[in-house]
């Protein structure tokens, strides 16, 4: 991320979290914290999520109360359709991801992870929960038209996204939401700002080929280690120098891998990396940037660059429409004061963008830090959301999706 400025740390919302709690009614609230505790414990990477799914489905069944004929999985992702009070009413979605990190957990919690090198680093526990949790508050008070509940499989490698939509099951769908916990912001507070709310990431791979030979020897090689060393000072100046320094965007060299002894000169490096924008022409700038400075630094050091790109999520830019509908919900849901913006550019990715592409929808970012706690970055092995998320999420989540549904239907 980028910029140094911090949210506000108190918000007193119209309805806070312990008023929200007490909106799920019966034995729905701790339903939902052992359901969360549980997926906490029992983490699984993207693509294996085949016993989170599980749960999930089953949770979707006997905690929100569908049909079990209203529950389908497709690969490891689990679609829930929550019936409309009007048939063939526009179809909104709600989506929650649910895969972990291979990071070994340090939280101490009761419900630590018991997979060794796997936890919940970044809230998905959370999501999958409150996903159920809008799920069982639109099945008591039901949108206009059909909800579908998406508890997608790998976010964090940048593919569940993808397969959900190529599966077809979102086609028709009118408009979707999501959101990410956020431990910069207290539980109560809300992110739904319209415009840039995550970045794009694309990826690159540098292979550097040069002349390998004795160490003792370099005029004997084209030595692609020095080459690798001036390249990455290089490539620092395409931020530097060729943006605008208004304009947010990174460049960064995450790995370099060159040699096997210490006499011995290679014959090529391989450095990787990532690139984060928010907009499509500076997207299209650092990536070919990246590649002309590569080539052009090679050749000064007598190598050849073969350069690789990937391109990940785009960035996530919230449309004035649907993110609207969402401050609307947060305000019925929490009241007024719950808004807050996000006070920082930020670029790390989210694969909710790639719905974004085709179907209208909104991105929030929900408070999940304890009155008294202190930020705790994502990815970290320290990192937990405070409980009571889950109850903001979900409330938020599900009036999203009521007036989105309004909203379309009284457009006919």
């Amino acid at each position: 991320m980028t910029g140094t400025v911090q949210p506000p740390t108190t918000a007193t919302p119209g309805v806070g979290p312990l008023s929200l709690q007490s909106q799920f009614r019966g034995p729905l609230s701790s339903q939902l914290v052992t359901l969360r505790r549980a997926l906490h414990q029992h983490p699984e990477l993207s693509g294996l999520e085949i016993e989170t799914a599980r749960r999930l489905a089953t949770a979707l069944t006997d905690v929100a109360g569908l049909r079990p004929a209203d529950v389908r999985c497709i690969g490891t992702a689990v679609i829930g359709r929550i019936p409309g009070r009007r048939s063939g009413g526009p179809v909104v979605a709600v989506r929650g991801d649910i895969d972990a990190l291979p990071i070994q957990e340090a939280t101490g919690l009761p419900y630590a992870s018991e997979v060794a090198g796997v936890m919940h680093a970044c809230g998905h526990d959370v999501h999958a929960t409150w996903a159920i949790g809008a799920a069982a508050l639109l099945i008591a008070a039901p949108a206009a038209g059909d909800v579908l509940i998406v508890l997608q499989p790998a976010e964090e490698i940048d593919r569940g996204a993808a397969a959900v939509l190529d599966s077809g099951v979102l086609d028709g769908v009118a408009a979707i939401f999501g959101a990410h916990v956020d431990r910069r912001f207290t539980v109560g507070q809300v992110v739904a700002d319209d415009g840039p709310l995550a970045a794009s990431a694309d990826t690159f791979l540098i292979e550097l080929v040069g002349r390998g030979a004795h160490a003792a020897r370099p005029q004997e090689s084209a030595d692609p280690i020095v080459g690798a060393g001036a390249l990455i000072g290089a490539l620092q100046s395409i931020v530097a120098r060729r943006l605008h320094p208004a304009t947010p965007g990174v460049v960064t060299i995450g790995t370099i891998h060159a040699g096997t002894a210490n006499n011995i000169i290679p014959d090529r490096a391989i450095l990787t990396g990532t690139l984060r924008t928010v907009d499509p022409a500076t997207r299209r700038l650092l990536r070919d940037e990246v590649e002309r400075i590569a080539t052009a630094t090679a050749a000064a050091y007598r190598l050849e660059a073969k350069v690789t790109m990937e391109l990940g999520p785009p960035p996530i830019v919230n449309p004035p429409g649907p993110t609207a509908w969402a401050r609307e919900a947060v305000r019925t849901t929490l009241g007024d004061h719950a808004l807050v913006p996000l006070g920082i550019v930020n670029l790390a990715a989210e694969d909710f963008a790639r719905y974004m592409e085709r179907i209208p929808g909104c991105f929030l970012r929900v408070g999940a830090r304890e009155p008294d706690g202190v930020p705790i970055a994502a990815h970290s092995p320290h990192f937990a959301a405070a409980e009571d998320s889950i109850f903001v999420g979900a409330a938020v989540l599900a009036e999203s999706a009521r007036v989105a549904s309004e909203a379309l239907a009284a457009r006919g």
